[in-house]
């Protein structure tokens, strides 16, 4: 090409619908090579800078920082890549604004007494949330005897994941439950100086929570049946005895013995944050924990809770068990 079709900078800039001032910087971090140098040293560009300043205008329109404008000029990275990654961080943007909204009309939507308290206890959670320290809290009050991935899906169940759109209500479950956990003393153990196997437990817990749970979405009270059978089975595993009546009076001693009101209040909390403005959340550990006391209580041969701590039960409430 010769001398006479390249374009200065000016000419570059104004069929670009660009200043100089753009041209020139894009230039000087090696976005927009130049085809040449005039012969008083002033750059000159050809007619394919065009279209590679109309695409780096397109890329910086989607706030892409000029490094990865770069790369992907240079095809060092993948054009998809950037994108994916792009749009994560955009995500999470919005997701911290969502929250920050939320935040916001719950501390409008209150009180004056209601305000202060409220805006003490969003000081205290990051935005959006992090679940490390309610995930802490559960890896300490499980038995150290647990596989780590039955611990981890333990954990996974336990700890709610913060809406991407959560409503006030949510926002103000998820705080009371970073306050409960940093206050909390070590919880009640469940089955604490008894003979038994942890991880039988559990595995056998979480199928017996699986089938209450159906029983719970459609609003059926607490009755014997497979769940409760298999709610019981996994005490009488984990312990090495049989299922018998005599066994199903001494296990509600022991599920009222184990009850933790601070284990109670986590699951009723998690279960306002995790109950979306429309519908209803999925039932939680603790709910259907609750519900395989209640059947357990009624069934035949075993002794009922006392009225008084029935009554203080919270509807989510549950045992240390209840994960």
């Amino acid at each position: 090409m010769s001398p006479e079709e390249l374009w200065s900078i000016g000419e570059l800039a104004e069929r670009a619908g660009v200043t100089v001032k753009t041209v020139r910087f894009y230039s000087d971090r090696g976005l927009l090579p130049e085809a040449g140098r005039s012969g008083g040293g002033h750059r000159r560009y050809g007619p394919e800078a065009l279209d590679r300043i109309r695409l780096i205008r397109s890329l910086r329109t989607l706030d892409l920082p000029v490094p990865d404008v770069g790369r992907v000029l240079d095809r060092d990275d993948d054009l998809a890549d950037v994108v994916a990654r792009r749009l994560r961080e955009v995500g999470g943007r919005l997701a911290a604004l969502r929250w920050q909204e939320a935040s916001l009309r719950l501390l409008q939507d209150c009180t004056a007494e209601e305000r202060v308290e409220r805006l003490r206890l969003l000081g205290t959670v990051p935005v959006p949330p992090d679940t490390t320290a309610l995930a802490r809290f559960w890896r300490r009050t499980l038995p150290v005897r647990l596989p780590p991935r039955l611990a981890a899906t333990i954990v996974g169940v336990a700890v709610p994941d913060p809406p991407e759109d959560p409503t006030p209500a949510q926002v103000l479950a998820f705080a009371r439950l970073h306050e409960l956990v940093a206050r909390a003393p070590a919880p009640v153990v469940h089955l604490d100086g008894l003979d038994h196997r942890p991880a039988v437990l559990y595995e056998g817990l979480g199928e017996a929570y699986a089938l209450a749970a159906a029983h719970l979405r459609a609003g059926r009270p607490p009755v014997a049946g497979e769940a409760l059978d298999c709610f019981v089975a996994a005490y009488a595993a984990a312990l090495g005895v049989p299922d018998t009546r005599a066994f199903r009076r001494r296990l509600g001693g022991l599920m009222i013995q184990g009850a933790d009101p601070l284990i109670a209040r986590y699951w009723e909390l998690a279960a306002e944050a995790a109950t979306p403005a429309a519908g209803r959340a999925e039932p939680t550990a603790g709910a259907t924990h609750h519900w395989l006391c209640v059947a357990l209580k009624t069934g035949p041969g075993t002794r009922p809770f006392p009225t008084g701590q029935e009554k203080e039960r919270p509807k989510n409430s549950s045992s240390a068990t209840a994960t």
